[in-house]
């Protein structure tokens, strides 16, 4: 899981806090009623860092490896997470 990169909170402007990690050796924020956040993991088949192509827009792989990236808007309600997008 690519460790460099972070899902984020949702709102008006794009990639609001707070940060959320998208890999299990770190603690994300509290979650809270009323937060929607974008989880957003990328997942390599080789090592987990990352390189930007010269467009400065394109993320790669640093060892050339195969990934995957998607992501996933939650809102947190009352008493669960709701998925706002679509599968």
């Amino acid at each position: 899981m690519v460790r460099e990169y972070t899902g984020h909170g949702v709102g008006r402007n794009l990639h609001e806090d707070p940060q959320v990690p998208n890999f299990a050796f770190e603690m994300g924020p509290l979650l809270r009623k009323g937060m929607v956040i974008a989880i957003e993991p990328m997942a390599n088949v080789g090592d987990w860092h990352t390189k930007v192509a010269d467009d400065h827009w394109k993320v790669l792989t640093a060892d050339g490896s195969l990934s995957a990236h998607f992501e996933h808007t939650i809102a947190i309600t009352d008493d669960r997470a709701e998925v706002l997008t679509c599968i």
